[in-house]
């Protein structure tokens, strides 16, 4: 081993064997450049860089791409607002805000989140905060708008015509807040049942503040039996309903409203009517990506089959809607 040591490099073995021209000289690895092999003959350490970097970059874009699809959903849904009652104490005397269980399961089916949006005060006595719509709309994929309480004439410039239809004129406000925060965000809204007629209202159309007294030839669309009361429906052809059911002329839905929409909103394109009366059953606005209501109760369908329409293609549609227009 010393005698290698010693050895200056480069310098012949004598005990290797010899050739016709002398000793042989054995290959300097040093000289050659050792490692380096590797590398392409008209390699830099500039064009090296550029090639590692450009690796890395593709290493972080594949990550970006992975997480950005599996990354879970998260879908807004409107509260439902119970006032105060009168000289109530406890629970009854507090404003409570609250979503049927239906509807959350509903969007959880496709293994999304659900988180109810409640409604927000800036201006809080007890706790300010300087939360608004806006932050919602900014951080969730899509909003639902769920059913409940009538939409109040006085939101479209009417006056109502018994008692019993003065709706929810504070639920009102909220919900036209928030729609109009997640459409000036790209994101996708579904309206279902008030949230329908909530949308039309929205982009300035009107109500009929009930079915049976202002269109008296009409088929009832509410009665006692509740979310088990149904009717048929048909999509006028071109309609994007009609592309979700294909093989669907017509379909059942259930019935639960006894308002509707009238007079049709800017831009609002009918996507469903009740037959044989024509009330319009479901709607969509034509200047977003998504933004469609439905006057029945799709989370009330059973899917994959039975009697009532399985309208999991329409949420799926929402849903693909989210994930393609979130940040």
């Amino acid at each position: 081993m010393a005698e290698d040591i010693d050895k200056p490099q480069g310098a012949p073995d004598p005990e290797a064997p010899s050739g016709p021209g002398g000793p042989a000289r054995v290959p300097d690895r040093r000289a050659r450049g050792g490692a380096a092999r590797y590398l392409r003959s008209s390699d830099t350490p500039w064009n090296l860089a550029g090639r590692v970097l450009q690796s890395r970059w593709r290493a972080l874009t594949d990550r970006f791409q992975r997480d950005f699809m599996r990354r879970t959903l998260r879908i807004g849904v409107s509260a439902r607002i119970y006032h105060p009652e009168p000289g109530a104490t406890g629970l009854r005397s507090k404003n409570l805000q609250y979503l049927e269980e239906s509807i959350a399961q509903w969007v959880m089916s496709r293994d999304v989140l659900v988180f109810m949006v409640p409604t927000v005060n800036t201006n809080g006595l007890l706790h300010p905060s300087n939360i608004t719509l806006r932050h919602y709309a900014r951080h969730l994929d899509g909003l639902v708008l769920q059913g409940g309480a009538d939409v109040s004439p006085m939101t479209y410039s009417e006056t109502p015509t018994r008692p019993e239809w003065n709706g929810d004129r504070a639920r009102d406000l909220y919900e036209l807040e928030l729609l109009h925060e997640f459409v000036d965000a790209g994101k996708p809204v579904l309206g279902i049942c008030r949230g329908c007629q909530l949308i039309n209202v929205a982009f300035g159309g009107t109500l009929y503040q009930d079915v049976a007294t202002n269109l008296p030839g009409s088929r009832p669309h509410v009665h006692d039996l509740y979310d088990a009361h149904r009717h048929d429906i048909v999509f006028p052809p071109g309609s994007s309903l009609a592309g979700m059911f294909p093989r669907n002329q017509r379909a059942v839905v259930n019935s639960i409203h006894h308002q509707a929409v009238k007079d049709l909103g800017r831009d609002i394109h009918v996507e469903a009517m009740s037959d044989p009366d024509g009330v319009v059953e479901a709607i969509r606005y034509q200047r977003a990506p998504f933004v469609m209501g439905l006057q029945w109760h799709p989370e009330f369908h059973r899917a994959g089959g039975g009697e009532l329409l399985d309208c999991t293609p329409v949420l799926d549609e929402f849903l693909r809607a989210a994930r393609e227009t979130r940040l």
